[in-house]
């Protein structure tokens, strides 16, 4: 019986001896990157723990006034008046400074990326089954390299939740790029343009909307995966949830759960409204309302 499973492809196997490649050629260069986001971090830690809460308070209200409506502004105070009371603000400002760290990174190789398979058809080819695996990886999985390349702390927090979240960046600025109707491209040829300033002035406009729709995953995706990355250290809400989870505490549960609900409905609606900022988005709905 166990016969007929003699042959096994040692794909762990591999998976270790790459590992330890990694770790003993590229040492430095991991270093490097650990000093880099570790800056990084600390940077927007000190932005928005240093100030007293009710000036950060007012300041995402203004955001929310300024992106959307006085209701969304409305609807940020009171949620985060609620993180305060709750005792939870250090941790939600701590989760917040990561969540956008990572994002803010994510996004700058996503968006590249993304323009760069949608001009590209063997890009396109070679990296969907990468963003593939990416996304259907359970993100426990993405802790174990992390932790080897970085050790314990908030840098593979940091650098699990880039690889985890980043997919949707890439595949939406593609979806939306190649969504953007031929003629008008080929109108923007026929006028002497440079696929440059296609892709600048014609392309990427067009495109916003999509693009926003998909750094508003990504982010989601950010957050989600920073609570999981509490388990390796990082610090914030994510502690929290381990801590409850280790103790059975229901009562600091809830109070972390429900603090990390609110950020994840303030920048939804956030980066939602700015995506309905951009004026191709303004545009449709004018058309849509004359219709």
């Amino acid at each position: 019986m166990n016969d007929s499973f003699a042959f096994r492809i040692p794909v762990g196997e591999w998976a270790e001896a790459a590992v330890d490649w990694l770790r003993t050629n590229l040492a430095g260069l991991f270093d490097l990157v650990t000093r880099v986001l570790g800056w990084l971090f600390d940077t927007a830690e000190v932005l928005f723990t240093a100030p007293p809460f009710w000036a950060v308070i007012l300041v995402l209200a203004a955001i929310s006034f300024f992106a959307k409506s006085w209701k969304l502004a409305l609807g940020t105070v009171i949620g985060l008046a609620v993180i305060v009371g709750v005792d939870q603000w250090e941790n939600a400002m701590i989760t917040i400074a990561l969540v956008l760290v990572a994002s803010l990174i994510a996004t700058v190789v996503a968006i590249p990326l993304g323009i760069w398979a949608a001009r590209n058809a063997g890009v396109s080819a070679a990296i969907r089954p990468v963003l593939d695996l990416m996304q259907t990886m359970p993100a426990f999985v993405y802790l174990i390299p992390a932790i080897l390349f970085f050790r314990v702390g908030v840098v593979p927090g940091i650098v699990a939740t880039i690889v985890f979240a980043m997919a949707p960046g890439v595949r939406f600025t593609e979806l939306g790029i190649r969504q953007v109707d031929r003629e008008v491209v080929e109108a923007g040829h026929a006028f002497g343009a440079t696929p440059g300033r296609i892709l600048r002035q014609v392309q990427l406009p067009l495109a916003l909307p999509t693009i926003m729709a998909g750094i508003n995953q990504l982010i989601m995706l950010s957050l989600s995966m920073v609570v999981i990355a509490g388990m390796v250290g990082a610090p914030g809400l994510g502690q929290d949830v381990v801590r409850a989870l280790q103790s059975v505490n229901i009562g600091l549960g809830v109070e972390a759960g429900l603090s990390v609900v609110i950020l994840a409905m303030f920048l939804d609606r956030v980066t939602a409204a700015l995506g309905d900022r951009a004026p191709v988005s303004r545009a449709m709905k004018v058309r849509a309302s004359d219709d």
